[in-house]
């Protein structure tokens, strides 16, 4: 049911291209047509898409962080002792701020 509702937003968009350049020659009935559907096939997706059940898979919080990036909590939490508890590339030097941390023999 969800296909022929999708190709009908399909057909009718190359329908409403049709009308619309009805006294013209072939070539611009085809291209209108073409631009017609173009324009019926997200909205038939989109029709097509509604009522469907999304299943939602148990994962955990953080959906969006990729493994191995150090930013996850699983990352944070294995790499904790190595990073002494700060987030990656967070660490703060050990030098004092008025210790001369910036000078050029510290540096590199």
């Amino acid at each position: 049911m969800r296909k022929l509702l999708f190709i009908g937003f399909v057909a009718l968009g190359a329908l409403v291209g049709l009308l619309a350049s009805a006294k013209d020659d072939w070539a611009t009935r085809v291209v209108m047509m073409s631009i017609g559907a173009l324009f019926g096939a997200p909205l038939g997706a989109a029709f097509a898409g509604w009522g469907k059940q999304v299943r939602h898979e148990d994962t955990d919080d953080n959906e969006s962080d990729l493994p191995g990036t150090s930013t996850s909590a699983k990352d944070l939490s294995a790499n904790y002792w190595r990073d002494k508890g700060y987030p990656p590339l967070m660490k703060p030097t050990d030098a004092e701020p008025d210790m001369h941390m910036f000078d050029p023999d510290k540096l590199g």
